[in-house]
């Protein structure tokens, strides 16, 4: 255990940790949709604070020595990211006697809060945290998913010319928001589902992403997107009395788009940039 989290310290025992973290983990994974298409760089641990990029900035000369160059090295830190969330203790006991069905309502509303919040910075931008998002940074390349869901597979075709016109290779996946993916699993064209439509021209996956607004064309040749992680998700100790237990879910990661031109946002026309 991670000694910053004061694990030891909860009221929960091996059984109840285990079905806590065994939820979150299912409601993670089931709702993560950047990770998928971006290339993941570590986790680094709770120490990292930051990343290198590399570059450096000319500066004024130390006091007293005018003669001396001075260069300020460029960095991007990690925002760190905690939702906390309780859990009620006669549930904790039901666990522990065995309860198949234990209410977990809590950790699943966190694990969805948070997965959403990673996937709306990589996606939309987060200003605050200085990452700025696909969407966000090609926004003016954006092609219109159009006004029926028959035009979304021509939408599609587009912006993979758009991306093979900038010498952008595959494969290639789509990214589309939680309600879009859930119109286009329902809807036919002559008798032939739109999803397959879509996943056909990009010979590929096509993911929902409840955090995304509109949809997104992406390379997954890989170098051009990077999500650097330094703690993944793990969840922590705050507190609890004769009811409760008060606890979270945290994370610490950035973000950087590297080649810019590797993706295509799908504008459905009111999408907003939500940053948080």
């Amino acid at each position: 255990m991670k000694n910053h989290l004061f694990r030891d310290r909860a009221p929960i025992t091996e059984a109840g940790w285990e079905e806590i973290e065994k939820e979150a983990k299912r409601t993670l994974h089931a709702l993560l949709a950047a990770r998928r298409v971006v290339d993941f760089r570590g986790p680094l641990g709770w120490g990292a604070s930051d990343v290198e990029l590399g570059r450096a900035d000319p500066i004024a000369s130390p006091p007293s020595a005018d003669q001396v160059q001075a260069r300020l090295r460029r960095i991007q830190p990690l925002v760190e990211l905690r939702i906390p969330f309780e859990m009620s203790r006669s549930e904790l006991d039901a666990i522990d006697r065995g309860a198949r069905d234990p209410d977990l309502d809590s950790v699943t509303a966190a694990a969805r809060e948070i997965a959403i919040a990673e996937d709306r910075a990589i996606f939309h931008g987060y200003e605050a945290a200085q990452i700025a998002g696909i969407c966000e940074v090609q926004a003016g390349k954006a092609v219109p998913l159009g006004g029926s869901h028959a035009d979304y597979p021509d939408a599609v075709a587009a912006a993979l010319k758009a991306l093979r016109d900038e010498g952008v290779e595959g494969p290639f996946a789509v990214v589309l928001s939680e309600q879009l993916y859930k119109d286009l699993t329902a809807r036919t064209d002559g008798g032939y589902p739109i999803l397959s439509h879509v996943q056909r021209l990009i010979d590929g996956d096509v993911h929902a992403a409840p955090g995304l607004d509109g949809g997104l064309v992406i390379s997954l040749r890989g170098g051009d997107f990077e999500l650097t992680v330094g703690q993944d998700f793990s969840i922590g100790y705050l507190d609890h009395d004769s009811e409760r237990v008060r606890l979270y879910i945290e994370e610490s990661f950035t973000f950087l788009v590297l080649s810019a031109q590797a993706a295509i946002p799908l504008n459905t026309g009111g999408a907003t940039k939500g940053k948080r």
